[in-house]
Formats: structure tokens, sequence, C-alpha cells
């Protein structure tokens, strides 16, 4: 880490949407939002870790509101936990109607992120130092999925060879 920004943790992005984001119906495509939640993604778990970092998986996103065009939208980011390179990155989304002056809370999800060196190999990351409460809860939390994750992807492993009778790639 030899950057002065590494080994911040949040970051905050903020974004106004535009037409060119608009779907069909006239709102933000959702496809735009989740293009904007694996930047902030990026641009946390990396500055975070001073590597260059790729995207491994993102969790379940739930569009619990819609988003306008027009509105600024913030995408408030946090790693959560760190493994050896891995490092999920909880974002919480906040879209704000200029007009109205209404603040909403449209959507959450979490993503891991994966330092790598110049070579694509993964690379160590520094551990995350839990200062708060609010800070071990999130741990706590994401090494939780975590384990589900990796349950689930061996319960797909299982169903996949016992369905097909060889192993997915």
């Amino acid at each position: 880490m030899n950057d002065a920004l590494s080994g911040q943790h949040e970051l905050s992005m903020t974004v106004l949407m535009t037409p060119d984001m608009a779907n069909f119906s006239g709102k933000v495509h959702g496809g735009a939002i989740l293009k904007k939640l694996d930047e902030a993604a990026y641009a946390c778990a990396s500055r975070y870790s001073g590597s260059y970092v790729v995207t491994l998986s993102v969790d379940q996103v739930l569009f619990k509101q819609p988003i306008h065009v027009g509105e600024l939208v913030t995408f408030l980011a946090s790693i959560n936990h760190v493994g050896s390179s891995s490092m999920e990155v909880g974002i919480k989304v906040i879209a704000e109607s200029i007009q109205e002056k209404v603040i909403r809370h449209t959507n959450s999800c979490y993503l891991t992120m994966v330092a790598v060196d110049k070579e694509g190999r993964p690379a160590r990351v520094p551990p995350l130092k839990l200062e708060t409460s609010l800070q071990k809860l999130r741990s706590d939390k994401a090494a939780l999925r975590k384990k589900l994750r990796k349950e689930a992807e061996e319960e797909a492993r299982r169903t996949h060879e016992n369905h097909y009778g060889v192993q997915p790639r």
C-alpha cells in the first residue's frame, strides 16, 4: 500500500441519473444501476487494498423503488469483511429528488471483489481493522453470508453432479 488513500474502507460516489440511462418506461435502467454498483465496489475495494480488483460475485440485488432520470443517486460503499485476497463490499443506494427534496433508500447489495496482481493471480489484502460495533456487526454478517454462499455453491455442485453424472467446470 504505497498510496495515501490505501486502507480507507468507505467510499461515497454520487451520480446524476441522465436520460441515456433510461429504460423503455422512462425510469433508470436496472443495468445502469448494476454498472454503477460495480464501479463503486471496484473503487472502494481497489482503494482499500491498493490493488487492481475484479468482481467475484454480486449478492441478491432487489430494486425496492424505481430511480428516476434527473435524480442524484449516492452509492455508499463499505468494506465489510476481508479474506486473504477477497473483500466484501456492502453498498447502500440512496436516490435524491432534487426538486422535491425527497431522499429514498432504493436498494442495498453486497459484492465480493478479489485483489489481483499484474499476472492476474490473487493478491493479499491488508486485514480489516474493526474499530466500531457497526464494523464488527457488518463483518460478522459478511462472514455468515460467505459461509452460506460456499454451502450453496457446494450444494449446486452436488446437484449438478448427481443430475448429469459429471462435475461442472
